[in-house]
């Protein structure tokens, strides 16, 4: 009988090579110029794959080793998932406005070798009409059946495609790259064209075919919303009492921002204080090189002074490399993990839109956000535990409720080992709590039809909207306007994995409370065994941290 670490080790391989993209995304070499199999045939290879590890795995639950054990455990409940959304027929009409297939296939060029790996990109670049027919094959099946995604998010994606296609098409970006790398960009210049012309096939289809059928209802209901609250948390959460908790906060922490904001300029109100922060040339990057050059900044300062200290670091774990991502993709920030040989550094991605000058305030908290310590450092630590994690957990599992809840928590920590050392950055990590704690009401909100309070900030007793939701992300949210309606609509098309940021923080704290109350307690170690279980589902990390 195999063990579950063998059992992970053959899932790796196949998985990779029925989701070749998803296997260039996680680091897993040898596919980089195939295609993904995005149409029915493509989705229900995948899922039996599942299942059938699924059936596998079962008779290791209660495996002696605890290792073993712990994998069985890990991969089980992430197939359980992954079953229950193809079951759900998530694949039939998942089309939204940041995550889905058409992104992905556009997406996974940003991280592709771009030394030597040109051939394999010009490979795949030609594949994308094809990836894109067969996701509309399986939208196709959604619309015979009755789903189809809200139509914010259908033209959301149309935009998105239309831009992919266009003058200033993202692809075209590829091209430049490789002249200047002396790449073949004859064979490059052919394949960007296709890649185009997918892209606007695509925005056809889903302008002729799908659109048409798309409602109008932007919230998705609460059987779908717990669905997603089990793929991006792991856990069972009391919505109602969520929500509630959500408006706490966002109470609490605006109270915190105003005193801060005095401690930054005590004869300006808060908005006053903002709008110098935003707008005051030296307290902001003249131009998008030297904001990458600030960040990097911070991220080898921290680095520096924290390893031995408070983590034990590698070699590898300590190339981050800070990047702008080509444009017509949604704005933000991210990180992209390392390949799993380490020949790619993690990096962090920003995508600020039109703005050239960008401001310090809300900037070093991202970092820390996006990279060291928060998903560079817990990504890393899963890629080096290997002696501890079975490969398909350290390559392909990450549930955004430890993940993103970590990321948060790595800024407050950051806050409590004195990182902010001026207020305006103080402010600005409160700026990134409020931000979250927005997003906690919005998105349960907008899902499920409930009331605003009636001792809300804005709109209060009103039932949510879309312009209401983007009015508080960015009245409250304090994002700019373009950002706030990216933010919502982002939201709206993804349920479930906007709280996950807020309410795995609030997890991960109270475990902190609860190893606390142990004797020995050491912060060092507690760190170290939650960064060694990798980013699993929140009830499998209490299980871990208990």
């Amino acid at each position: 009988m195999s063990s579950p670490f063998e059992i992970a080790d053959r899932l790796t391989e196949q998985y990779a090579d029925l989701d070749p993209l998803a296997a260039t995304i996680a680091g897993i070499g040898g596919r980089e110029h195939l295609p993904t199999d995005y149409s029915p045939e493509g989705a229900r290879a995948r899922i039996d794959l599942f299942r059938a590890a699924r059936q596998e795995l079962a008779e290791h639950l209660d495996h002696p080793d605890e290792v073993q054990r712990f994998a069985a455990e890990v991969i089980t409940g992430w197939t359980d998932t992954q079953i229950t959304e193809y079951e759900g027929g998530k694949w039939s009409w998942d089309v939204n406005h940041i995550y889905s297939p058409f992104q992905t296939i556009c997406d996974v060029f940003d991280v592709m070798d771009k030394e030597s790996g040109w051939s394999d990109i010009a490979a795949r670049l030609a594949t994308v009409p094809d990836m894109l027919r067969g996701f509309a094959d399986s939208l196709r099946v959604g619309l015979a059946n009755g789903k189809v995604a809200a139509r914010r998010q259908i033209e959301s994606v149309i935009e998105q495609a239309r831009e992919s296609a266009g003058d200033n098409s993202r692809f075209l970006g590829l091209l430049s790259e490789a002249e200047a790398a002396g790449a073949d960009t004859a064979a490059v210049s052919e394949a960007v064209a296709k890649a185009r012309a997918g892209c606007a096939e695509f925005a056809d289809f889903l302008a002729s075919e799908l659109l048409p059928a798309a409602p109008d209802t932007d919230g998705v209901g609460i059987e779908r919303y717990r669905m997603g609250v089990d793929r991006y948390l792991g856990t069972e959460l009391d919505l109602e009492e969520t929500y509630a908790w959500g408006w706490e906060e966002v109470a609490r922490i605006r109270q915190a921002m105003e005193e801060t904001a005095a401690e930054v300029d005590p004869d300006k109100t808060l908005a006053e204080v903002i709008e110098m922060l935003e707008t005051d040339p030296a307290r902001a990057a003249a131009t998008r090189e030297e904001f990458v050059a600030f960040v990097q900044g911070i991220q080898e300062q921290a680095i520096a002074q924290l390893d031995g200290t408070h983590f034990d670091l590698t070699d590898e774990m300590k190339r981050i490399t800070v990047n702008m991502a080509p444009p017509g993709g949604p704005l933000g920030a991210w990180y992209h993990g390392p390949s799993e040989d380490w020949s790619r550094p993690g990096s962090i991605w920003y995508a600020p839109g039109s703005r050239i000058a960008i401001p310090y305030w809300q900037e070093v908290t991202t970092a820390y956000h996006e990279g060291f310590p928060g998903h560079h450092l817990q990504v890393c630590y899963a890629q080096v535990s290997k002696e501890r994690l079975s490969r398909f957990h350290r390559m392909f599992i990450w549930y955004s409720g430890a993940g993103e809840g970590w990321a948060l928590y790595a800024e407050r920590l950051m806050d409590e080992l004195g990182y902010f050392e001026k207020p305006e950055y103080r402010l600005g990590l409160l700026a990134s709590q409020l931000f979250r704690a927005t997003r906690v009401v919005v998105d349960i909100g907008s899902h499920l039809g409930l009331r605003i309070p009636d001792d809300a900030p804005l709109h209060s007793g009103e039932q949510w909207s879309y312009e209401r939701a983007v009015d508080y992300m960015e009245r409250i949210g304090l994002q700019a306007r373009d950002v706030a309606e990216s933010e919502v609509k982002r939201y709206l098309g993804w349920p479930g994995q906007a709280i996950s940021y807020k309410v795995g923080e609030r997890e991960i704290l109270a475990m902190r409370e609860s190893a606390r109350q142990k004797p020995g307690f050491d912060l060092k170690e507690f760190h170290t065994r939650m960064l060694r279980a990798g980013a699993i589902r929140i009830d499998h990390l209490w299980k871990v941290m208990s």
